[in-house]
């Protein structure tokens, strides 16, 4: 069943139908699993994302890893609930050295990556890939507002993991991710490739605070045979994290399997709301007037080095669009 928001209270009368078998790319679905006290949200990356990684000739392992990038930052992006940015960035000493999603609320994609080919090996995972650094996670609610960061360390691990992580130490709520980007070869465009990702999401929430409760972090610098505190977990998180821990890779990219179908099939049995889907678009920020302001900014004798034959050319690492100017017209005087 549908709802406008999953802040809406929904009554035991509410209708039930069936899930839509109608697939729906480049959005986000809400869902909650009120059984088990579990809330989530699936997203499916199509169109979108093939246009943000085709407008760069990334290597197929580089272009996999920013769409897991992309995948996750709409997982989490797409909880902000006021006009505003969301920020996903990684800076390591691995093969791809940076990763950055930038997510202009409610709907606005871009990202890029940056990568040394000579270090790019076959059969390389995503954290091979990433090696060691961090991960920073960024909320920007405007210019007059303090901006929100979380750090996780990178340690040879994937974005899944380092998502476990971030919400272990920072959010304390339970939680696990699933990502899933792959290409797929559609009938009479002449063998052409499509990249597609998929995510999901999915928290215990209960209603009680105690069921939650976590097991404290390791204190790293404890004696010898301390006794690491633990705490079970709840039976209705251990049946959703055996749920999600089914979903199949081809499950979440699947273009012929909706969202809302995938949902029935991990949560039938249990019974799961899903909500409105929020759309998601490829699109920049940058504009000759931005890139223009962005010069103007500069020290004059830094624009003056940025003459080459004589005019300035500026590039977006973004979106590749090419921005060229006169000296004048850049401020060199």
């Amino acid at each position: 069943m549908v709802s406008q928001s999953p802040d809406i209270k929904i009554t035991p009368e509410a209708p039930v139908r069936a899930p839509s078998a109608v697939p729906v790319d480049d959005a986000v679905l809400a869902f909650e699993v009120g059984a088990l006290d579990l809330r989530g949200r699936l997203t499916r990356l199509g169109p979108a994302l093939d246009e943000i990684l085709h407008k760069h000739d990334y290597p197929p392992a580089v272009g996999k890893l920013l769409g897991e990038a992309i995948a996750l930052t709409t997982l989490l992006g797409s909880s902000v609930k006021f006009e505003g940015r969301f920020i996903l960035q990684t800076r390591t000493d691995g093969p791809v050295s940076l990763l950055i999603v930038d997510f202009q609320a409610p709907d606005r994609l871009r990202a890029y990556a940056r990568y040394d080919a000579s270090r790019l090996k076959n059969g390389q995972s995503s954290g091979e890939l990433l090696g060691k650094g961090h991960l920073a996670m960024t909320i920007d609610q405007g210019s007059n507002t303090s901006r929100y960061q979380g750090l996780v360390a990178l340690d040879g691990g994937g974005l899944e993991e380092a998502a476990h992580e971030y919400f272990l130490r920072s959010e304390q709520i339970p939680t696990r991710v699933r990502l899933a980007v792959g290409e797929e070869m559609r009938g009479g465009e002449g063998g052409k490739l499509h990249w597609r990702a998929g995510g999901i999401l999915l928290q215990f929430l209960p209603k009680a605070p105690e069921r939650a409760k976590q097991a404290d972090l390791h204190p790293g610098d404890a004696p010898e045979g301390t006794t690491t505190h633990s705490v079970p977990d709840d039976d209705a998180w251990v049946e959703g994290q055996s749920l999600i821990s089914t979903v199949e890779d081809v499950e979440l990219i699947d273009p012929d399997l909706s969202g809302e179908r995938l949902l029935y099939r991990l949560f039938h049995e249990r019974g799961v709301r899903v909500f409105n889907p929020q759309t998601l678009r490829a699109q920049c920020s940058c504009s000759r007037d931005a890139v223009s302001s962005m010069l103007k900014s500069f020290a004059p004798n830094d624009r003056a080095e940025m003459v080459k034959d004589g005019k300035v050319v500026v590039t977006c690492e973004f979106c590749s669009s090419v921005y060229e100017f006169t000296p004048q017209e850049a401020g060199v005087e």
